[in-house]
C-alpha cells in the first residue's frame, strides 16, 4: 500500500497561505501547518505582551485564529534567538526598510527542511504568488532562496505552480499539477474568487504591514540607534518594537510606554535599566546611557519631565516620578518633581 504523502507549510495565517494548504488538501494529502515565530511579528508581539486593540479586544495571531477555524494541525516554532544574525547581517540586503526578505525566507526553508525529518514530510508548500513581492517573489529570488536553503524542487507554491517549473511532488505524480493554480502578480480577484470555491469564508486582509521589520518607523529607530551607539544588540531589536523612543541631547536613549501592556514590558526590564514610574497613573520609561555611564541630575530632571507629559499630573502640570538605577550593590534610587514638557522640545528629542 502507497504511503500517504505528508506536506509541511508555511503558514502565516493569510489568506494565500490558507488557500495553498486547502488545495493540497483536497488532494489527499496531509499537511502540517507551521508559524514561525521571529519575534518581529506585530500582532503575535502585542498578542505576548498582552497588548490590547483600541476597542479593548486581544490581539489574536492569525495562523492560531485560522489554523482552529479550517481544521489545521498547527505547529508554532520559536525561532527568534537564531534570527538575530539574519537582521542584523544578512546576505542578501535589506529591502525598502530592514526587511531581509530573501534571507528570512531561505532561513525559514531551512527549519522546514529540518521539520520534515521530525514530521517525517515529503515536501514543503508556501502561498507564495510568483512576482507579488518586489524583492523576495521574483522567479530569480525564488531559485536563489531554495539554493541558499538546500531545498531546491522541494518547495511547492499551488498558487502558482503552473507557470512556476515543476517540483518533484509533481513530477514523482504525488501532486496534481492540473488542479493546482497559475496565479502571477499583486491581483487578489483570483484568490478571492478560489476562497469562495474552497469554502474559506473569513480572513486576514492583506495590510503589508504584519512585520516590523517592514515597518518605516521601527527601520527609522533601527538606523538611529546605529548611527548614535555604533552597534545594535538583541535587546535592542525588541526595544525598537515597543514605545516612544526620544534620545536626549547628552546621548541618553530613553523608551517611554504608550499602553498597559508595554508598560508591563518595560517593568520586566526595571534591573537592566534606569527606570521611571510615576507616583500615580501614566506610562513608565526606561534609559540607558552611551558606554553605560551614570545618568546626571539634568538627565533624571529631563526624563521625569518626559515621563510627566505622558502621565496625569496635577492642574500645574506636575507629579513625583521614583527613578531606579540598573540592579548593583550601589544602586540609586530617590523621587524627583517632573514637570510636562513643551510639545517643542519633546519633538525635538523625538527619534
Amino acid at each position: 500500500m502507497e504511503k500517504k504523502r505528508r506536506a509541511i507549510a508555511l503558514y502565516s495565517g493569510g489568506l494565500d497561505s490558507t488557500l495553498a494548504i486547502k488545495l493540497i488538501q483536497n488532494q489527499g494529502i496531509d499537511v502540517i501547518a507551521v508559524h514561525f515565530y521571529t519575534g518581529f511579528c506585530i500582532t503575535e508581539t502585542k498578542r505576548r505582551r498582552g497588548e490590547k486593540k483600541p476597542d479593548g479586544s486581544s490581539y489574536m495571531n492569525p495562523a492560531l485564529k485560522y489554523a482552529a477555524k479550517y481544521g489545521f494541525r498547527l505547529e508554532i516554532v520559536d525561532i527568534s534567538e537564531d534570527y538575530f544574525d539574519i537582521v542584523t547581517n544578512p546576505k542578501y540586503g535589506y529591502g525598502a526598510n530592514i526587511n531581509p526578505c530573501i534571507d528570512c525566507r531561505a532561513f525559514m526553508y531551512k527549519k522546514a527542511k529540518e521539520l520534515m525529518k521530525e514530521f517525517d514530510a515529503d515536501f514543503i508548500i508556501s502561498g507564495e504568488v510568483l512576482n507579488q513581492r518586489p524583492m523576495s517573489q521574483h522567479l530569480k529570488a525564488m531559485k536563489t532562496i531554495e539554493r541558499e536553503a538546500g531545498v531546491e524542487g522541494l518547495v511547492l507554491k499551488p498558487l502558482s505552480a503552473k507557470v512556476l517549473p515543476p517540483t518533484i511532488p509533481e513530477i514523482k505524480g504525488w501532486v496534481d499539477r492540473e488542479k493546482l493554480e497559475g496565479i502571477v502578480g499583486r491581483s487578489r480577484k483570483r484568490q478571492l474568487q478560489l476562497a469562495k470555491e474552497l469554502g474559506i469564508d473569513e480572513f486576514e486582509q492583506p495590510a503589508g504591514g504584519c512585520c516590523y521589520l517592514t515597518d518605516e518607523n521601527f527601520a527609522r529607530k533601527y538606523l538611529e540607534t546605529l548611527s548614535v551607539e555604533n552597534r545594535i544588540t538583541r535587546e535592542d531589536l525588541y526595544l525598537l518594537t515597543i514605545g516612544r523612543h526620544f534620545r536626549l541631547p547628552t546621548g541618553t536613549k530613553v523608551v517611554v510606554s504608550r499602553n498597559e501592556g508595554e508598560g508591563n514590558f518595560i517593568r520586566g526590564l526595571k534591573n537592566n535599566y534606569w527606570f521611571f514610574e510615576p507616583v500615580g497613573k501614566g506610562a513608565v520609561a526606561i534609559a540607558k546611557t552611551i558606554e553605560d555611564r551614570p545618568l546626571t541630575e539634568e538627565e533624571i530632571k529631563n526624563i521625569a519631565d518626559l515621563v510627566a507629559r505622558y502621565s496625569k499630573t496635577d492642574e500645574d502640570g506636575k507629579i513625583n516620578i521614583r527613578y531606579s538605577s540598573p540592579a548593583s550593590e550601589n544602586r540609586v534610587e530617590g523621587t524627583v518633581e517632573g514637570r510636562r514638557l513643551q510639545e517643542e522640545t519633546i519633538e525635538s528629542w523625538r527619534i
